[in-house]
Formats: structure tokens, C-alpha cells, sequence
């Protein structure tokens, strides 16, 4: 037993561990380090900021609960008819944009200021009226063949 040579059993700190595998990864750079300090603090004091809000709401959300319980009638009315309010001025404003924006486009149009998809307009039109002139053939002459079929099943007529 006395040849057998003491075991040593490895020591690991891990914050020196990690500080020696960062110290020999940045290495000498100098501007590194300074990036990976102000990350550190910057995370550091948004984390602080985000855990001074949380505590804040939650605190007062707790304070003002019966507050909130008690005066919940005058407020549950408000709140929405105040929303009625604000959605309806908000679909009049829209609709009036949409109002305007059309107007626009249509005195650009017959202006002959060519407005975007005024292209797309003249191609639909000049469809129906190569469609509706089509119809007005077709119903010239088929309509004297339904005339003369008529005749010929009242002769009378």
C-alpha cells in the first residue's frame, strides 16, 4: 500500500474557472473586454430595473385592490362607454382617410394624372364594354330568331 502514490483530486473553483477560460479567450484585447464589462453592467442594471418594476406593480396592485373592488360600479360604466367613444372616433377618422385617399385618386384619375393602378381601371373597363357590346350583338341576332319562332307559334300575333 505504501508504493501507491496519494490521489489528488482536482479542485475546481467555478468562478476561476471561468475567469481563466475567459481571461485566455479575450486574451489582450483590450476593447473585448470593455464590450463584454458594459454588456455585464448594462444587463445588470436593466435586470435591476425590470425586478424594481415587477416588485412596484405587484405592491400596488396589492395597495389599491380594494380600491379598485369598491369603486368598480363607477368605473366598469366609464370605462366602457369611454371605449365606445374612442372606437367610434377612431373608425371615423379611418373611414374619413379612407374617404379622402379615394376622392384623391379619383380627381388624379380624371384628371388624366395616371395615379397608381389607374391601369388596372382602364383595362376593367374596356372589358365591359367589349363584353356589353358582345351581349348587345348577340341579343340582335338572336332576338329576331325569337321573334320569328314567336310568329310562327302565334300566327295571329
Amino acid at each position: 500500500m505504501a508504493d501507491r502514490a496519494p490521489t489528488q483530486r482536482p479542485t475546481t473553483h467555478n468562478g476561476s474557472a471561468f475567469l481563466r477560460k475567459l481571461q485566455v479567450h479575450v486574451g489582450s484585447n483590450s476593447s473585448q473586454l470593455v464590450g463584454l464589462s458594459s454588456l455585464l453592467i448594462s444587463g445588470s442594471i436593466l435586470l435591476l430595473l425590470t425586478g424594481i418594476t415587477v416588485t412596484g406593480s405587484t405592491l400596488g396592485l396589492i395597495l389599491f385592490t380594494p380600491l379598485i373592488i369598491i369603486s368598480s360600479p363607477i368605473w366598469a360604466p366609464i370605462s366602457i362607454f369611454l371605449f365606445f367613444v374612442v372606437a367610434g372616433f377612431l373608425t371615423f377618422c379611418g373611414l374619413g382617410l379612407a374617404v379622402a385617399a379615394g376622392l384623391s385618386w379619383a380627381y388624379r384619375y380624371f384628371r388624366g394624372l395616371n395615379p397608381p393602378g389607374s391601369d388596372q381601371v382602364d383595362y376593367a373597363r374596356s372589358r365591359i364594354y367589349d363584353t356589353a357590346s358582345h351581349v348587345k350583338d348577340y341579343a340582335r341576332e338572336y332576338g329576331g330568331y325569337l321573334q320569328s319562332k314567336a310568329k310562327d307559334a302565334a300566327p295571329g300575333a
